[in-house]
């Protein structure tokens, strides 16, 4: 009785030490863009990739890019804590199928701008009910600076931004419905109504207009920042990127 006891302790013990071991390894990010997608889109990739490969020498992560969306299947996802989505989404059936499976078993997931973008021709239901419900409806045009107001400044996400602070030129996504009225989203900066209207050619007049949210039932981060060539250009807004990172990558 007390060898099998001492069994189970040990196996116990070796189990917990594993664990500890796998958590102690530098956490594992696969970022995917295009690199035929609209040509601002692909230039903030291209600075993106760049400066998460600096935040992870300083950061200790292990980060890789690719541009080939094949690379979202179970294989390639194996031991990965975060994903990125710099540009794009996937349009493949089996693609699409891998990251549902990814994030419904405990996968991590940061998209920027152009990852989130769906409409009536998207014809992903899961992706929608991922992002809060959120359907894109607008945006302004061209590409303007925008005032924003962080909505809750404890979040690790934007623990280290203002209460309010003027983002760099974007191309600002609006939503119907607005993600907040999702009781599991957690709005966390918005863009702020003193803006409207703001656009010329297309413009947002009114309305709620979350541009970084989390879906509290998964390991996410949507950020609406992420066109041009002027997103890095605000260093407090670069620090939540990697605030972002950080807090999809820590185990829960």
């Amino acid at each position: 009785m007390q060898r099998r006891s001492f069994v189970l302790a040990l196996a116990a013990t070796l189990a917990s030490t594993a664990v500890a071991a796998d958590r102690a390894q530098p956490p594992r990010v696969l970022a995917f863009y295009s690199a035929h997608a609209e040509g601002d889109h692909v230039e903030f990739a291209e600075q993106a990739v760049k400066f998460y490969a600096a935040a992870a020498t300083k950061d200790r992560f292990q980060f890789e890019a690719t541009t080939n969306w094949d690379d979202l299947n179970a294989e390639r996802l194996a031991g990965v804590q975060v994903v990125l989505w710099l540009n794009e989404a996937p349009g493949g059936a089996k693609q699409r199928a891998a990251f549902e499976n990814y994030m419904e078993h405990g996968g991590g997931w940061i998209g920027f701008h152009g990852a989130a973008y769906n409409d009536g021709s998207t014809h992903w239901p899961w992706f929608v009910r991922f992002l809060g419900g959120a359907v894109f409806f607008g945006n302004n045009w061209p590409p303007l600076p925008g005032w924003l107001t962080v909505d809750d400044a404890t979040h690790p996400v934007t623990r280290h931004l203002p209460a309010r602070f003027l983002s760099p030129d974007n191309e600002w996504y609006s939503w119907q419905p607005s993600p907040r009225t999702n009781p599991d989203v957690k709005v966390l900066a918005t863009l702020e109504r003193a803006n409207f209207p703001l656009g010329l050619k297309d413009t947002i007049r009114d309305g709620d207009v979350p541009v970084v949210w989390t879906n509290t039932k998964y390991r996410m981060v949507y950020i609406n920042m992420g066109h041009g060539d002027k997103i890095f250009t605000e260093p407090r807004q670069s620090r939540m990127f990697e605030d972002a990172l950080l807090w999809i990558a820590r185990p829960r």
